[in-house]
């Protein structure tokens, strides 16, 4: 099990980590913290393979606090989710060894590759003592390739995004007329994101029958963890 520190100044974007992080099998959420300051405590109190960290927050920035942990903490992998984009501050990042750059906004689909390459990497490394050229390059510097099955007729990736973010920020059971009211959305168009949703497996719902007029259609959002055996 992959233990897992959030560092992100961000609410909604932070349960929005939190969420992605618990539907892939194999990692475990430790903690969730604003900044810098409260990372290295708990970076200090816990035991912590992976950071999900952000650049842009007070006291102690991402970067700075990348330094600190180059220094003191040599064994803890990084993974920057940022809206920093900067080729500077890429380069930096690079250069203070972060194992992959995330650039918000950013779709499930992009944190999972990352985090399951990363488990890739951990079970080829502790596998064996000597990596010959061919697995080095098929599994630690391998380019990744992100394969786009395609959305459905009518879904737009950067709008699946907002609705699955307001649905993650709404946090309780739902119909669509509470979440209509949050998005520029058609009653129509977001009754296929809904529909999408549900389909993956995000959403699940239930029919709620009323003393007059037809049944309202109620979701929720699935907090999905997953063990291994």
């Amino acid at each position: 099990m992959v233990d897992v520190l959030i560092v992100e100044d961000d609410p909604m974007v932070a349960e929005l980590n939190k969420k992605y992080v618990q539907m892939v099998p194999g990692f475990n959420l430790i903690a969730n913290v604003s900044n810098g300051e409260q990372a290295l405590h708990c970076i200090h109190d816990n035991h912590i393979d992976l950071i999900l960290l952000d650049v842009f927050m007070p006291k102690l920035n991402g970067l700075e606090l990348l330094q600190h942990i180059r220094i003191s903490y040599p064994k803890i992998d990084i993974i920057m989710v940022t809206a920093a984009c900067k080729t500077n501050e890429i380069q930096a990042a690079l250069r203070l060894g972060v194992i992959d750059y995330i650039v918000k906004p950013f779709t499930f689909e992009r944190l999972r590759t990352a985090l399951v390459s990363y488990q890739e990497r951990i079970r080829l490394l502790s596998s064996s003592k000597i990596l010959n050229q061919h697995q080095l390059d098929d599994r630690i510097f391998a380019k990744p390739t992100y394969h786009n099955k395609g959305l459905p007729k009518g879904i737009d990736n950067q709008t699946l995004q907002k609705v699955r973010e307001v649905i993650i920020q709404y946090n309780r059971e739902f119909s669509m007329s509470h979440i209509v009211e949050l998005i520029s959305l058609s009653r129509i168009s977001l009754k296929k994101y809904l529909d999408y949703l549900e389909e993956l497996g995000e959403l699940k719902s239930h029919l709620t029958y009323l003393s007059i007029g037809r049944p309202v259609k109620r979701y929720i959002y699935q907090n999905i963890n997953y063990h291994l055996t």
